[in-house]
């Protein structure tokens, strides 16, 4: 069978400092009733902001507060209550779950679907794909749509006044995206959902990330502690959202989220860490895999360690793990439904817990060298 390949991206993009002074200039293409989705905390921040501003430009929005799970229960209530007034366009305000719970609820009511992340903390925001959880909050499913967002819509002051670890844990999600693209390219595998092979398009904005990333990361991130919305972080908005998630979208994921994924085989503190920096941790990983040359993994492990990423297993919480456990992530991470098959060549799990070793002992020795 042919196996075709794909591009697909959100109708529109946009960030700008102030941006929700102005959302309703990009919103009013689709629609002129929107129903706000955010949390509790979201709204006090920016919530009631953007609902201000779009009745000022003449809108009629409406709200419903966000239970804090994306599971289907809250999609389905959502859901109703979309469904029961004049709703023309749902907006997903704040973080991951939020945004997830909106793209599903805009499927299922047919409505188009604005994105407005309040951090740029990991590289979902662009994607045709929602994380389901269970009411506990636990992994359930992926729902994956027939398309992408309609607008993605940053506001970088909002991101500047974010706490500046969700900007870091951005940075570790979007450095991934060139290092698994790359192999899922020499790979000729395919992209995240298999539905189709990636693009080149996908492969070069990996790596325009990558390079956007070393450029700019250390001064967004001084930027971002004295709260400066400047050219660095507006450049580093731009590499954590669409840079990166064009990238693994279009470029394909491999064995770094899969180790990812792993983790969720063990209990313990290692949920204390955000997505990117269990994310950076799996970067190494994969570097051993791949038996990466000596400058290749000192430029991404010395760049992780600078910006204040994990890169050991201590700093992940796991310094007392098993062999027994390693091999438990492993295993989950080597199973037939995670993206380390689209890595080049065949891995087992033993070849994935030597590699976490190595990656630890690797880190160690980079930050005993300094």
């Amino acid at each position: 069978m042919t196996v075709d390949k794909m591009y697909t991206s959100p109708s529109r993009y946009v960030q700008g400092i102030d941006l929700i002074d102005r959302a309703a200039q990009y919103l009013k293409p689709l629609g002129t009733n929107p129903l706000i989705i955010a949390d509790d905390v979201v709204w006090d921040i920016a919530g009631s902001n953007l609902e201000k501003s779009l009745k000022n430009d003449g809108m009629n929005p409406s709200h419903e507060i966000f239970g804090g799970e994306a599971s289907m229960k809250e999609i389905n209530r959502i859901a109703e209550s979309a469904d029961q007034g004049d709703t023309d366009v749902i907006i997903g305000l704040g973080g991951g779950k939020t945004i997830d719970t909106a793209r599903a609820v805009a499927d299922h009511a047919s409505l188009p679907v604005a994105i407005f992340p309040t951090a740029v903390s990991a590289d979902a925001p662009t994607a045709r794909v929602s994380v389901i959880y269970t009411e506990d909050g636990v992994f359930d499913s992926y729902l994956f749509y027939d398309r992408n967002p309609d607008l993605v819509a940053i506001d970088t002051r909002v991101i500047a006044n974010a706490p500046v670890r969700t900007l870091i844990s951005g940075i570790g999600d979007a450095l991934a995206t060139s290092v698994e693209a790359r192999a899922v390219a020499r790979a000729n595998s395919r992209r995240m959902d298999d539905s189709a092979r990636p693009t080149l398009a996908g492969l070069a904005l990996a790596e325009k990330c990558e390079e956007t990333l070393f450029a700019y990361a250390h001064q967004a991130i001084r930027d971002a502690e004295q709260h400066i919305p400047s050219r660095a972080l507006e450049n580093i908005c731009e590499a954590n959202t669409l840079l990166s998630g064009l990238g693994f979208e279009n470029g394909g994921l491999a064995a770094v989220h899969a180790i990812h994924n792993g983790f969720t085989a063990l209990d313990g503190d290692i949920h204390h860490m955000t997505h990117g920096e269990k994310v950076a941790f799996g970067v190494g990983v994969q570097l051993m895999l791949e038996g990466a040359p000596k400058d290749e993994a000192d430029k991404f492990i010395g760049f992780m360690q600078s910006v204040g990423l994990p890169t050991t297993l201590e700093e992940i919480h796991l310094a007392d793990a098993s062999d027994e456990d390693l091999m438990r992530i492993a295993e989950l991470a080597c199973s037939d439904s995670e993206t380390l098959k689209q890595m080049p060549g065949e891995y087992t799990p033993t070849d994935v817990v030597q590699a976490i070793k190595a990656a630890d002992n690797y880190a160690r020795g980079l930050k005993e060298a300094k």
